[in-house]
């Protein structure tokens, strides 16, 4: 098959002695493409969606059984579930290059074509009919819903000045102003949040997801047009904003629901491929793995709070957008420190909670106690659980004991890392725990201060040692045992005189 533009048939009767015969062109619909291309990489065991990761046992299997059905298909899932991205993937199992007639606003097949312009240029230029070509990517029309939407938007309107400035008929085929549905024809429609989209705009779908054609405006206009319908939806929309109508979805061939990352390696894999890192400058990033496992724990921990509304659910976008904002508050502080190495820690996760508050939807419970209250203590429990993956039976009592015979430390956010590191050294027993990260002796004053500061942050989540704006890391105050209530004096004097 050509691999360049510049070798492709130009005209009809080129395009008939190609590879890309009627034979071969003719009868094949678009699900039947994405079905023989579908199975032609699973026959090589070629990954099908590369990038989209937790999705192997579960999400995959079932959208490779749709269009194995040959199947319009619906995604459910919450918000940041990777569904839109997942159904803008499905443009990799089309040809490289598919052929049209020239200038045809719907990419009519220029075997079968269906309106009445390419018809008649057929007719007159027969075999030096001009061609045209789509690339994978030219397939793919993808449209969010919302309320304003019209059926002119989607489906195409009757065009009274074009009807005007030729002279034809205004139920001629040629005023037709096509929608974005036309438009699709021959590759794949997909929308976005389907609930949002008006009742009557989803009646106007019928038609097509049924007998696969088109009626403008009540004129005897119709197209079969040839289409993969794709939806995607979140469930609580149905009635938070609209609902999917139930005509519309008995026609819909497979529901698929997605989920979150069920791992936190797969979130974290999902963050590390999405977040912005490759920054340039002459600051070299370094991020922790338990710095990327916190950012991560914080999205599976806002995920279980009864605080936060599950039926929002929280995105994916939230450890992302953390991750980015974390790795920016520690490239702030190492230049202007003037430092080689930029490594975050625990405080800039603190840092990063306008990335936090904004990405929660909050319960009464939680819009009583404030997003910023509500965020740290996510922030602090994530921590204590990533402290007991590395140090659970590991001895910390001579680090909390040099807290409670006087110690305080306040680490402040913009001080370099190599008096951090110096302060750290003085706390008995704290720096060579950090071997249990992983560090060794040489490691850079940056790694080993976020390496200390993690191990306080994790006694702090464990109420082991306190911490104040004020005063910074210190003893954790101990319950003192309930004074007995004072003795009525008048029974004092009794027991005296007796």
């Amino acid at each position: 098959m050509p691999q360049a533009n510049s070798e492709l048939p130009r005209t009809l009767g080129e395009l008939r002695a190609s590879a890309f015969s009627e034979n071969r062109l003719a009868g094949r619909s678009v699900k039947d493409e994405l079905r023989a291309n579908l199975i032609c990489k699973l026959q090589r065991r070629e990954e099908l969606f590369p990038g989209i990761v937790g999705y192997e046992d579960s999400v995959v299997p079932q959208v490779v059984n749709a269009i194995l059905s040959r199947h319009n298909f619906i995604l459910l899932g919450l918000r940041g579930q990777a569904k839109t991205r997942l159904i803008r993937m499905l443009t990799t199992l089309f040809d490289a290059w598919l052929p049209y007639v020239a200038g045809c606003e719907i990419h009519d097949n220029p075997y079968l074509p269906i309106c009445r312009r390419c018809k008649t240029l057929i007719a007159e230029k027969g075999e030096a009919t001009p061609i045209g070509w789509l690339s994978a990517d030219d397939r793919y029309v993808e449209k969010l819903a919302t309320p304003d939407v019209t059926i002119a938007d989607m489906i195409g309107d009757i065009d009274p000045i074009k009807a005007a400035r030729r002279g034809q008929d205004i139920s001629d085929e040629l005023t037709v102003h096509y929608g974005l549905v036309p438009r699709a024809n021959r590759g794949i429609f997909a929308i976005n949040e389907l609930p949002d989209l008006a009742g009557k705009i989803q009646v106007g779908l019928f038609n097509i997801m049924q007998e696969g054609d088109v009626q403008i405006k009540g004129y005897p206009v119709r197209l079969p047009l040839d289409l993969l319908l794709v939806f995607t939806a979140n469930p609580e929309d149905y009635t938070a904003r609209g609902k999917i109508i139930t005509p519309l979805k008995d026609r819909i061939g497979s529901e698929i629901r997605t989920h979150y990352p069920a791992s936190l390696e797969h979130g974290i894999e999902i963050t590390k491929a999405e977040a912005w890192m490759d920054r340039q400058a002459d600051v070299e990033v370094r991020v922790p793995h338990y710095i990327s496992e916190i950012i991560e724990q914080l999205a599976f921990s806002a995920r279980e709070d009864k605080r936060v509304d599950k039926r929002s659910g929280v995105s994916q976008r939230l450890p992302i957008s953390v991750t980015e904002n974390v790795v920016s508050n520690a490239e702030r502080r190492a230049i202007q420190n003037g430092e080689a190495v930029a490594v975050p820690r625990v405080l800039d996760i603190y840092a990063a909670m306008p990335a936090i508050t904004g990405k929660i939807e909050l319960e009464y419970e939680g819009e009583l106690k404030g997003g910023d209250a509500v965020s740290r203590e996510l922030i602090r429990a994530a921590v204590g659980k990533v402290f007991n993956r590395y140090f659970e039976g590991v001895n910390m009592q001579p680090v909390v004991q040099w807290f409670d015979i006087g110690g305080n430390l306040k680490l402040e956010e913009d001080v370099n890392s190599a008096d951090v590191a110096r302060q750290l050294n003085g706390i008995q027993g704290l720096m060579e725990k950090t071997r249990a990260l992983g560090l060794t002796a040489n490691e850079p004053d940056a790694v080993r201060a976020s390496a200390g500061e993690f191990i306080l942050e994790g006694l702090y989540a464990h109420r082991k040692i306190s911490r104040s704006e004020e005063r910074g890391f210190t003893a954790e105050e101990r319950k003192r045992p309930a004074q007995e209530p004072e003795e009525n004096p008048r029974a004092r004097q009794r027991r005296q005189f007796n």
